[in-house]
This record gives C-alpha cells, sequence and structure tokens, in this order.
C-alpha cells in the first residue's frame, strides 16, 4: 500500500506551462496604475495570493492607512484580473510534458491528486476547463473516486481560504477535502518560494521543487525543501523511492 496519499501540485510553473505570462500581466496592472516595481519584487512573490501582491505593493508604496490605498490596489488588482482572464480565455493553457504521466502514475498507486494555486477561483477555473481537468469534480471541486473522466481529484484556489500562501491553508484544505489527516503521507511539488514554505509550514512528509517553472536553483537555495527536479517525470521515482 502506497505510504504517499496524496499528491499536491501547484498550477502554473509546475503542471500548467509558463511563459512569464503572469509576470507580463503582473506589470501591465503596475504600469496602468503607476505603481514602480523591480522584476526581482515580483518574482519573489510568484504563488502568493494575487491580491495578496497587489496590497503589498501598495502598502509599501503609500502605507496602509492612506486614504486612497484600499482604491489603488482594487484598480491594480482589476487590471490585472481582466488582462489575466483575457489571456487564459484567448491562448488556453497546455501542461508540462510528463505531467499527465506523473498523474496517470499516481492513479494507478491510489494516490489523489491536488492543484493549488495561488490563482482566484475565477481563472483558475478557466484554466482548468482549457485543459479538461475540471471534469468529474464536483461544485466543490472535488471528485474522491477515480473515474475515466477525472483527471485530478482536488482543485483549490487561493480565493478558496483566508489567507493563500506561503501559509499551508491551501494544503491543509486539499487534505481535509480528499479526507487525509496525516501530512506525512502528502507530497508537494511546486516552483516558487512561497510553494516551499507552505509545504514547510504543512509538515509534508517530502517537497520538491520545480526548476522549469520561473525560479532558478539559486533563487530556491534559501528555502527547506527535499528535493529539486528537472522535470515532471522526475516525481514518479520520487514517489516509488518513498514507498519502497
Amino acid at each position: 500500500m502506497s505510504k504517499i496519499k496524496l499528491a499536491v501540485f501547484d498550477m502554473a510553473g509546475t503542471t500548467v506551462r509558463d511563459e512569464r505570462e503572469v509576470e507580463k500581466c503582473f506589470f501591465e496592472a503596475i504600469q496602468a496604475t503607476n505603481l514602480s516595481i523591480s522584476t526581482e519584487k515580483i518574482n519573489s512573490m510568484m504563488g502568493w495570493s494575487k491580491i495578496l501582491v497587489f496590497e503589498t505593493i501598495w502598502r509599501e508604496e503609500l502605507g496602509e492607512d492612506h486614504p486612497e490605498y484600499s482604491a489603488k490596489v482594487k484598480a491594480s488588482y482589476d487590471f490585472f484580473c481582466n488582462t489575466l482572464e483575457a489571456h487564459y480565455n484567448t491562448h488556453g493553457a497546455q501542461p508540462y510534458d510528463g505531467v499527465l504521466d506523473v498523474f496517470e502514475f499516481c492513479r494507478s498507486q491510489g494516490i489523489k491528486i491536488a492543484l493549488t494555486t495561488g490563482f482566484y477561483r475565477k481563472v483558475t477555473d478557466i484554466i482548468l476547463a482549457k485543459l479538461g481537468w475540471d471534469k468529474g469534480l464536483d461544485g466543490s471541486y472535488m471528485s474522491l473516486i477515480n473515474t475515466p473522466e477525472n483527471i485530478i481529484n482536488c482543485s483549490i484556489a487561493s480565493s478558496d481560504v483566508k489567507n493563500g500562501r506561503p501559509a499551508p491553508e491551501m494544503i491543509q484544505l486539499a487534505m481535509a477535502k480528499c479526507l487525509i489527516d496525516d501530512p506525512k503521507s502528502v507530497i508537494n511539488l511546486g516552483d516558487t518560494p512561497s510553494d516551499l514554505q507552505s509545504a514547510a509550514s504543512a509538515g509534508v512528509l517530502y517537497s520538491v521543487g520545480s526548476l522549469y517553472g520561473t525560479h532558478t536553483e539559486a533563487e530556491l537555495a534559501s528555502y527547506k525543501f527535499d528535493q529539486l527536479i528537472n522535470q515532471p517525470k522526475e516525481m514518479i521515482e520520487i514517489i516509488r523511492r518513498l514507498n519502497d
């Protein structure tokens, strides 16, 4: 019997191809709403809840007590959301090579598959639909029974929890929905520092960082993780090893 009961995967930059379009949408919103921020600063916040990114930027720019703070946050966030939704509606989404092989391996081992993301629910749904990964999920975005139709067992967006990454709440909600009590039966894969931080806070058995997404080894090196990988299919051997 598999020791791993739940595999939690980030979306953009981990399972879903990221050609820096999220970063580009951030910069379009930043420029349109007269903010000034470096590429490095934006990259350091990838994986966060997107509203939290703009709250943080405007807090540093104006201060949270500034009378225009809330309006500025809303204007930037709304522009970003509209741009991001238009992108995925127009261009769709594609998985990284090997991701579906990893999913199929997990299914063959009786391991449930959960997707977590810093995206809010609306854009998450657009991406899932473009990929066909929403099939078989119920109204709460879950399916505990594997069928020929469903690809994943659970989808968690940052807007589904009070605190997105780097807090552990999305992993914890995925566990609850998939009826998993022990974090030491969970493996997590993500491409950002906040993915690694949330996995560490959740106390998962094994935390894996993706080097084919938005961050380099140097950018992830100072965070807690168990292993870094260069392609998704490496997850199959990791899970096999952990289950021996």
